[in-house]
């Protein structure tokens, strides 16, 4: 028998899950995403993660990238001006995060990938992807599972003006 959900009200209490994302970008000024490997839908996403012990936010980014793509060939071009929000659909709360997490708040880093395609490596120690490809910034929001799409909206209209000054550097 399953145990009953947690109510709207009870999930409403529970903290935000402090974490990273990543934005990493090709010489042609694409970003990276992958196919979650957990999902029977096709779940794409940026790379994201928890930020651990008293990591900075960048240094959780960067080691999160590497655990996720098997790179660390990137150079920072900027990080959202603020934390972002996404809160998980109340059926996925109890199963994620041990149900201790309404959400996550995350901060956000666009990098430069200065590696090839062949430094990236989706089979890693413990593997979350099972594929990966370049895409248009304005593609994001339509590949995302829907509780993350207004997120990825924001950090669109927030890095599009970083990705479009560096198309033009390249």
């Amino acid at each position: 028998m399953n145990a009953p959900l947690p109510s709207p009200e009870n999930i409403a209490q529970l903290p935000y899950r402090r974490g990273v994302g990543i934005m990493m970008l090709n010489r042609q000024g694409q970003v990276f995403v992958a196919r979650r490997i957990d999902t029977s839908t096709e779940a794409w996403q940026m790379p994201q993660g928890g930020i651990d012990g008293d990591e900075t936010p960048e240094v959780a980014a960067r080691r999160e990238l590497l655990e996720e793509t098997g790179t660390d060939h990137v150079e920072l071009l900027g990080e959202s001006r603020n934390w972002l929000r996404y809160d998980l659909p109340l059926d996925l709360v109890p199963l994620v995060w041990g149900g201790c997490f309404r959400g996550q708040e995350q901060k956000w880093f666009l990098f430069r990938f200065t590696g090839e395609d062949s430094d990236i490596d989706i089979n890693t120690a413990q593997p979350e992807f099972a594929d990966w490809r370049w895409i248009e910034i304005e593609e994001l929001p339509r590949l995302i599972v829907p509780f993350k799409q207004q997120l990825y909206l924001d950090l669109v209209d927030e890095f599009r003006y970083l990705v479009g000054q560096y198309r033009k550097e390249t």
